[in-house]
């Protein structure tokens, strides 16, 4: 989804995976190196919240320093494949050097397999409870990440979540939603009616704009305003973590890769200086080059300083990164947990 770094949502359960939920092979530990945080920039406030989250990318643990003030890391990579069944559930043991809270995210992709997964009546729906509930169990919580829950699955969403909440027991049950700045008619991720349910929401006030859509900040300072300000209203701050994206986005002004009709690539051909035009077993082809501007955002200290600041002074408590290794270092300078 982005150049240069490998960004992650909700991966692909669409392809086949093996039936074990849970890795029992000894989890092969990250080699030692020195390391040593950035100073701060003078100019930058030092940041404090009482809880830090940052997502974590299985198989990208080296990205985790136990230096980084850190409460709280979600554990990313289980999903739902393609029968339902929860498979890819991270070894917790490859962390053990985290001192702080590791939580469980388990993604869906695609509409028609997380409203598969949601029916309820189904034995799918009930082996999937069981299952995530199981892998939770060496986790200090779960968290949910179904980022494309259709329209007719919203009450089955809502009772997913109700029966997870129930057999969590005392774990820390939190949701990923997309960002709002307003409440929306018949919203599947309405936050009031999810909030009884989880001890978190954490709002991913992120992608405003994104790999299809013209060229703009990941999070521009207004919009993460009123993101910001919609959450803190409907969540309040004892369950609200604020999320923040580590990456940048890149833009191109032409996408060659489509389809053309015959006339649409005879223009192409005149308007490029007829390039040569050669046959591969009797198939016409030709090359030809073209200059690509390429439009740029992202995110540096500055501007995660910002918007951490803005934050803050809504009187957000907690905040969350997607992801770790996408970031700036300095930017751990700038962050400190309340104790």
């Amino acid at each position: 989804m982005l150049l240069l770094f490998g960004f992650f949502g909700c991966a692909s359960s669409e392809t086949q995976h093996p039936e074990t939920t849970i890795q029992e092979e000894m989890p092969v530990e990250a080699p030692v190196v020195e390391f040593v945080l950035p100073p701060a920039d003078a100019s930058l406030p030092v940041s404090v919240f009482d809880e830090i989250w940052a997502y974590l990318i299985d198989g990208r643990e080296g990205t985790l320093r136990p230096e980084f003030p850190l409460s709280d890391v979600g554990y990313f990579g289980a999903e739902i494949d393609a029968y339902g069944k929860l498979v890819n559930v991270p070894d917790h043991r490859k962390v053990s050097f985290f001192r702080g809270r590791l939580h469980l995210v388990v993604a869906c992709n695609g509409r028609a397999l997380t409203h598969f997964a949601l029916l309820e009546g189904r034995p799918e729906r009930t082996r999937l409870i069981a299952d995530l509930l199981r892998a939770a169990e060496p986790f200090d919580g779960l968290q949910i990440d179904f980022e494309y829950v259709p329209q007719q699955a919203g009450d089955a969403f809502l009772s997913f979540l109700v029966e997870l909440r129930r057999g969590l027991g005392d774990k820390i049950f939190s949701v990923a939603l997309p960002a709002r700045t307003r409440t929306l008619q018949n919203d599947v991720y309405d936050y009031a009616k999810i909030l009884p349910h989880v001890d978190r929401i954490l709002v991913m006030a992120y992608d405003e704009h994104w790999s299809t859509s013209a060229p703009g900040p990941i999070a521009s300072m207004p919009w993460s305003r009123n993101v910001g300000t919609y959450s803190v209203r409907t969540i309040g701050p004892d369950k609200l973590i604020m999320g923040l994206p580590f990456y940048g986005r890149t833009w191109g002004d032409i996408a060659p890769n489509r389809a053309f009709f015959h006339s649409g690539i005879m223009r192409i051909h005149s308007e490029n200086g007829s390039p040569g035009i050669r046959r591969e077993d009797g198939v016409p082809t030709f090359v030809y080059d073209t200059s690509l501007k390429v439009t740029v955002y992202y995110e540096d200290a500055y501007s995660l300083s910002s918007r951490l600041e803005m934050y803050r002074n809504m009187g957000v408590t907690a905040v969350g990164f997607w992801c770790l290794g996408q970031e700036t270092l300095e930017i751990w300078s700038l962050l400190r947990l309340s104790q």
